[in-house]
């Protein structure tokens, strides 16, 4: 007959663990986690079952349960007053007289050596927020746990369906969706993507995963295209309080990380000011993933201790211009800019005016992380040139200094290998 599934709520309540072992070692963690004041029977235990009673000692308010160790075999009359009994020892004898005491007493047993013999199995059981996952499979531990974790995952990355939950999420998620690699977003922004009714998203986000959406989610296209059709900063304020007063859910999808040159805050004062509640979720920034794509680290032990970002949409010496080119030209620092290519040559000219050599390396990367994803390198003397002479087109991100040498240095070892010396 199959097993009939039960979630124990084991909060304050006496387990007993028969065995030491590395079965207890995954048993006696998700049953402290369960709040279960776990009670340990053996001569010798693991150094991490060791640990546990450090951490997990009596009394100590950590907000999990607590565990004892009782040093020595198991005796007769050790279940009496336990709500749930494992029996994990090597010794089958000693897994067979828990299980017949556990059985006279009528307290479930799980034996870890013998899943016929056994009154209860244990699922492979697993976590997402506040889901829980449990497997059973006519007591093969290995076909549950296989099953289990392709559950998690796909909880976990958003690709089981999460929309009809009765505990929806309400108003706004400001979601950064990364530097445009659809497997860069993070997990928590995925799953939150999932579970939208109405998802606004920049041209900048990660498009792909729209077309993971069901049919019925409505996608609002809030583009801002250089030089291009625009939706103004206002009306994409005005469709996240439009769509949450209609009873949707709605993910405003941005590329990167939301305030980092996102405007992301700009959306949720908008929100508060309506009383909407807001969840912000971090996003990769594309100004430290791009050049990390092409092997560019923006610090590095020895030459660097430093990296700037800068917003370059407007060139140095423009009246709204609030960046300190001098100081920036002073320092010796990663300079990381966005939102440069069409500005670069009076940016170099800047730079190298207030201090920075016409040697210094330049690196830019357009389309960082994506399919189309190339690079360039340079000098600052050069790079205004090189970058009109090979077409460069936004996206892209430049970074001016020592470290694009780094990467050179990583290409030329790479490129070493397997050659004969």
């Amino acid at each position: 007959m199959p097993p009939y599934l039960l979630g124990l709520r084991l909060g304050g309540r006496r387990v007993l663990v028969v065995g030491g072992g590395r079965v207890a070692q995954r048993r006696v963690p998700a049953l402290l986690a369960a709040g279960a004041d776990v009670v340990m029977v053996a001569p010798e235990i693991t150094p991490s079952l060791e640990d546990l009673l450090v951490q997990a000692a009596p009394g100590r308010d950590g907000g999990t349960g607590t565990v004892t160790w009782l040093r020595r075999p198991y005796e007769k009359g050790d279940c009496a007053g336990a709500w749930l009994v494992q029996a994990v020892t090597d010794d089958a004898e000693v897994n067979a007289a828990v299980a017949d005491e556990a059985e006279a007493d009528r307290i479930w047993c799980v034996r870890a050596d013998d899943a016929d013999a056994s009154p209860a199995w244990t699922p492979a059981s697993g976590r997402v927020g506040e889901t829980t996952v449990g497997v059973l499979a006519g007591g093969d531990p290995r076909r549950a746990a296989g099953i289990r974790d392709a559950v998690v995952d796909g909880l976990r990355d958003a690709t089981l369906e999460a929309r009809h939950s009765r505990h929806k999420p309400a108003g706004v998620a400001l979601v950064g969706g990364g530097p445009g690699d659809p497997g860069l977003i993070t997990v928590r922004g995925r799953q939150l993507l999932a579970q939208a009714d109405v998802v606004v998203t920049d041209r900048l986000a990660p498009r792909e995963l729209l077309d993971e959406l069901p049919a019925d989610v409505e996608v609002v296209d809030a583009a801002k295209i250089p030089y291009g059709r625009t939706v103004t900063q206002e009306r994409i304020n005005d469709y996240l309080v439009e769509h949450v007063r209609q009873g949707k859910f709605v993910v405003r999808l941005k590329g990167g990380d939301p305030f980092v040159f996102g405007r992301g805050a700009e959306e949720v004062l908008h929100c508060a000011r309506h009383g909407i509640p807001v969840t912000v979720v971090p996003g990769i920034t594309s100004a430290v993933a791009v050049p990390s794509a092409v092997g560019i680290p923006v610090t590095h032990r020895g030459v660097t201790q430093e990296f700037h970002v800068v917003s370059a949409h407007v060139s140095p010496g423009h009246p709204a211009s609030t960046v300190d080119w001098p100081g920036l030209g002073r320092a010796q620092g990663t300079l990381i800019l966005l939102m440069a290519v069409e500005r670069m040559a009076l940016i170099a000219e800047a730079l190298m005016r207030y201090g920075r050599s016409t040697e210094t390396p330049v690196a830019v990367v357009q389309e960082g992380t994506l399919p189309g994803q190339r690079a360039l390198t340079a000098t600052l003397g050069t790079v205004a040139g090189e970058m009109e002479a090979a077409g460069v087109r936004p996206p892209a991100i430049v970074v001016v200094g020592d470290v694009v040498n780094v990467a050179r240095e990583i290409d030329m070892i790479r490129a070493d290998m397997g050659r004969d010396p």
